[in-house]
This record gives C-alpha cells, sequence and structure tokens, in this order.
C-alpha cells in the first residue's frame, strides 16, 4: 500500500529527533547579577581642610597674645595679629573645622556609613543633606558628633574672648608707664594697615594642615571627648555636621566643591564679625596714646570676635557692657573725662 512506506520511515526519524534532544546541552542559567558599588571611602576634600587649618591659625595665634607690653611696637605688633582675619574667611573656616571634628566621632561616621551600603539610599540621603543640612540633626549619633563640634568650637572661642579681656585691662594698668602714654605716630598708616590685613585671605600653618588632613579620614582623637548634644543646633554647627556627613557618602571630594561652599557660609555669624570689625576701625580712628590701642584690640578685635564664635558654637555668650567707640566712649572707659569744648566768645552787637 503507498502509505507504509512513510509510516516505516517516519518512526525512526522521530526516534532520532528526541535522541538528539535529549542529548542537546541544557540552558545556561542566566548570570548572577553584579556585585553592589563598593561603599565609598570617607574624604573631604583638601580645600574644606585649608579653611579650618586657616581658621585654627588665627584662633590659636591671637589667643596667644599676652598683655605684658613693653612697648608701644609691640601693641602695633599685636593689633595687626588681631586684626588678621576676613569675616567671610572665619565663618568658612569656622563650618570647616566643624566638619573635620565632626568626623572624628566614630558613633556617627559608623552610622551615616550606613546610608552609603544601597546605592539609592545613598543617593536620597544626599539629596536631602544638600537641600537642608538640618536633616543632619535626624541622623543617629549626631547629638555626640554635635557635643564634640560645640565643645571644641565653644573652648577656641572662649579662649579668645579671654585673653581679650586681658588685654583690655592691660589697658588700665598700662597707664602706669610713661611710654603708653605717648601718641601714636603713622595713626593713619596703623589704621590702613589693619583694614588691609583684614581683607587678606588667611593661610593655614602646615603642620596644623596635615594633622587636620589626617583628621578628616574619620581616625578617632583619643584626646576629643565631650557629652553630647540635643538639637536644636545652630547653622555653622548644623552645616558643620552636613558636610561631615557629606565625606562619609563620599560627596564632598574636591569634584563637589561646588554643592560644598554653599554650605560653607552662615551670614548672621559673618555680620557679627563684619560689625566687630568696623567698631575695631573706629576705635583705631580715634584713640591716640598706645594703652588706647590695647584697648581698641582687647575690645573689638578678640572679645568682639571671640563673641560672635561663641554665638556660632550654641553656647551663652559672655555678658559685657558694650558701647559704641568713639572719642568720648574710648576716653570714657579708660576712666578719664572726654575733653570740654568751649564755645566761642560771643562778639557784642
Amino acid at each position: 500500500m503507498p502509505t507504509r512506506p512513510f509510516i516505516r520511515h517516519s518512526v525512526p526519524a522521530i526516534l532520532l529527533a528526541v535522541l538528539m534532544a535529549s542529548c542537546a546541552a541544557p540552558p545556561k542559567a542566566p548570570p548572577p547579577p553584579p556585585p553592589p558599588p563598593p561603599v565609598p571611602t570617607v574624604s573631604l576634600s583638601p580645600q574644606v581642610v585649608q579653611a579650618a587649618s586657616a581658621y585654627r591659625y588665627y584662633m590659636t595665634r591671637s589667643a596667644a597674645i599676652t598683655p605684658d607690653f613693653a612697648d608701644g611696637d609691640g601693641i602695633a605688633r599685636a593689633v595687626q595679629m588681631g586684626a588678621a582675619y576676613e569675616p567671610t574667611q572665619m565663618v568658612r573656616g569656622a563650618i570647616a573645622y566643624a566638619a573635620v571634628v565632626a568626623l572624628q566621632d566614630k558613633a556617627f561616621v559608623d552610622n551615616v556609613r550606613i546610608y552609603a551600603r544601597d546605592p539609592a539610599q545613598r543617593r536620597e540621603v544626599i539629596n536631602e543633606l544638600l537641600k537642608n543640612p538640618a536633616y543632619v540633626a535626624g541622623m543617629p549619633d549626631s547629638p555626640s558628633a554635635a557635643g564634640l563640634v560645640i565643645a571644641n568650637l565653644g573652648s577656641d572661642s572662649q579662649r579668645l574672648y579671654d585673653t581679650g579681656k586681658a588685654v583690655k585691662q592691660s589697658a588700665y594698668d598700662l597707664q602706669k608707664q610713661p611710654w603708653s602714654k605717648a601718641d601714636i605716630s603713622g595713626r593713619e598708616a596703623r589704621l590702613a594697615a589693619a583694614k588691609s590685613v583684614s581683607v587678606t585671605a588667611m593661610a593655614g600653618d602646615m603642620a596644623e594642615t596635615a594633622r587636620l588632613q589626617q583628621n578628616s579620614m574619620a581616625l578617632p582623637a583619643a584626646s576629643l571627648s565631650a557629652p553630647p548634644a540635643s538639637p536644636p543646633y545652630t547653622p555653622t554647627v548644623m552645616r558643620g555636621l552636613a558636610i561631615a556627613a557629606l565625606a562619609v557618602l563620599g560627596e564632598a571630594r574636591d569634584s563637589d566643591m561646588a554643592t560644598i561652599n554653599g554650605l560653607m557660609s552662615e551670614p548672621n555669624i559673618g555680620g557679627c564679625m563684619g560689625s566687630a570689625k568696623l567698631n575695631l576701625y573706629q576705635c583705631l580712628a580715634v584713640a591716640r596714646p598706645h594703652y588706647e590701642d590695647a584697648f581698641c584690640l582687647g575690645q573689638h578685635a578678640l572679645m568682639d570676635t571671640g563673641r560672635c564664635m561663641i554665638r556660632a558654637s550654641g553656647l551663652t555668650e559672655p555678658y559685657e557692657a558694650r558701647f559704641v567707640p568713639d572719642a568720648s566712649s574710648i576716653n570714657k572707659g579708660m576712666g578719664k573725662k572726654p575733653p570740654v569744648r568751649k564755645r566761642p566768645a560771643r562778639k557784642a552787637t
């Protein structure tokens, strides 16, 4: 019959196909997902570290001024030292130093690193910090880091204030020495020099810069300890903590400075320091004998600046009666009566 050859030959063909299919290689398993990106290392831009070093250079150097002046040149040198900061740079430096100090709090750093493990969560936290630095206050162990920052900023500022108070007192004590009552020569040049150093960018000490660079790598410093501080924090403290958190998340490198610069400003403290500088200039403009220069240095270059920084840390400002400096107020401050201006005699009519 015509159909039999077809049946006879089709059966072996089917068996052969089944056999070949059974010998084929099994389907390959899908490739494993790529490993998650490594957690970024803690990194703070050298530009931030240098700003912190410049701040520390001024605070350390000016707080070391001693009130045992022996001549007018010594007072003049101290005035230039006390005036040698630019307000905006000082604010940037204080915030930068706050960031370096916060990075030495191990608990804070370890908790922020948790957010860095998941790329999506890391990016979300970064965006929140850049949008509102106060977001950092809700992170675990931020009170611990804030306590360190407040203690360090506050102690530096208090030392500067106390130095200014001692220098101001010396203005009264110096009056027992005849040289202190002599008029200052080149008063206009002295004022111009004070204004010049006030707008010149500061540079930090190389050894201090190296030390702060090491500390910015989140290596705990055994000498730093302070009780935790609960929020609210001042903008200076908050912004320092936020920059430290961004450094832990790998978002505070040189390439990130466009955004980090936005966090390194605080107009209220900058305005406070600007007022201190204006009062210093006005005081120097009317001061004549050397001991009055010591008064200007103690009150306006050191005490007023120290008060601004104490405010920036969030500690209670020391009370000190304040006045706008002019010729009569300085005389009054020095325990002298202001000069009496005689009225011209009236001409007979």
